[in-house]
């Protein structure tokens, strides 16, 4: 039971979608066999019986492949299936037509024609609901269904039912294989909409990285734009001053490498406000990220009072704790918690939905944050080492991962206690 778990925790909320409505349609061909097949030998002889039931199992099973071909084209992975939809529709077809023939001019007896109906019948309206999903026009959809059950009035009436009984007959055709094309039609309406949903989040993440780094972008052309004009201009000034003799020309080499000294730390504090980060900001920022992502986040603590040193470093651990919560694994809740001990403020994201590794049944470390050897938990420490901080990451429990830092307080540092937030 461990490996079918571990390989269903493995997939992404999109990829579980989809191979729940692959197999449900697939399971619709089980129930063709088992309802219309199986059920021949409680109605008729063991040798029609035997026919009756291999043929609907060869249509089940064609019916399967065209499910998931056109699964697959809904998707964009392969081209629609064409010949296969007709193929399968020139099956039902002759299946129709033979087992009409079979209640009309074959052996007699009312079981005859119960088997033989409930046949002709259930390959109709099964045909009707999987051929639907190689169609996306909404006409399209209702011409196959109408033109299904036209086809039983049609086919039956000829070969000697009678004209109330096709009525009926292609009335059923309609109703049940309307109700297929439905299913089908809203399983993939469904299907797209996940997959639609998952992308925009992955685009929503890239057009943040996009926008910080426009913003960043735009801080350091508005810092280094006029002062390397002004850096161009006085340098060419102090060439023709030099060229002429002039000792003009230093006092201008002066300017220039006090302006350039200005530069340098205006782009030091640029850079020192990027990497900053702030520790209530950021907690906020992470309950609402992770709720819109629809993990139920829970964070206490109290962060007021806290060294502006403790808050930046501890900051970037919320950060990118939340990242990779939300990157890896499945999560459905997440904790954060900080809090004071013993002179040091520890900071502890918790988070469930991480899957298992094979083989050792350990969670995966990477669901809650970047995996050992990557990245982020290395500059995550080398952020919490210059305030002489310590970082912990690892499954707490089955399916649970915890990051825990510490960072230790000055000693002039208020008391910091928790409480729910």
């Amino acid at each position: 039971m461990r490996r079918p778990r571990r390989w269903w925790r493995r997939k992404s909320t999109p990829a579980k979608v989809e191979t729940y409505t692959r197999w449900s349609f697939h399971f619709f061909g089980i129930i063709e066999i088992l309802a219309i097949g199986v059920s021949a030998f409680d109605r008729t002889g063991p040798r029609l019986a035997t026919g009756l039931a291999l043929l609907v199992t060869v249509h089940a099973a064609v019916g399967m492949v065209v499910a998931s071909r056109a699964l697959d084209w809904t998707l964009r992975r392969r081209p629609q299936p064409v010949r296969l939809l007709w193929g399968y529709t020139a099956l039902t077809a002759a299946m129709a037509v033979a087992t009409i023939a079979l209640a009309e001019h074959g052996p007699g007896g009312d079981d005859v024609d119960t088997a033989a109906g409930a046949v002709f019948g259930g390959v109709l309206f099964f045909a009707a609901g999987t051929i639907t999903l190689g169609v996306r026009d909404r006409r399209r959809v209702v011409a196959v269904v109408s033109g299904f059950a036209l086809g039983a009035g049609l086919v039956s009436f000829p070969l000697g039912l009678p004209a109330a009984a096709s009525l009926v007959l292609a009335g059923l055709v309609l109703t049940a294989g309307g109700f297929l094309a439905f299913t089908s039609v809203f399983s993939v309406w469904l299907l797209n909409a996940v997959y639609t949903l998952d992308e925009a989040k992955e685009t929503r993440a890239r057009l943040a990285v996009a926008e910080e780094r426009l913003r960043f972008g735009r801080d350091l052309h508005d810092v280094m734009g006029r002062n390397l004009a002004v850096i161009a201009l006085k340098s060419e000034l102090a060439v023709q001053l030099s060229r002429r003799g002039r000792p003009e020309a230093v006092e201008q080499m002066i300017e220039v490498q006090r302006i350039a000294q200005e530069s340098q730390r205006e782009v030091r504090d640029v850079v020192r406000g990027y990497r900053e980060a702030d520790l209530e900001v950021e907690l906020t920022g992470a309950r609402g990220v992770l709720a819109a992502a629809g993990i139920d986040c829970e964070v206490s603590g109290e962060t007021s009072g806290l060294p502006g040193e403790v808050q930046s470093a501890l900051g970037w651990v919320v950060r990118e704790a939340t990242t990779n919560v939300l990157r890896h694994g499945d999560a459905e809740k997440c904790a954060v918690v900080v809090r004071l001990s013993e002179g040091r403020v520890v900071l502890t994201v918790e988070n469930d939905g991480v899957p298992e590794t094979a083989g050792t049944g350990s969670a995966a470390p990477s669901a809650g944050a970047a995996a050992a050897g990557g990245s982020g938990l290395a500059g995550l420490r080398e952020r919490l080492s210059a305030v002489d901080g310590v970082l912990e990451a690892g499954p707490a429990g089955k399916g649970v991962f915890r990051l825990t830092a510490e960072v230790p307080l000055p000693s002039a540092a208020p008391a910091v206690l928790e409480v729910a937030s």
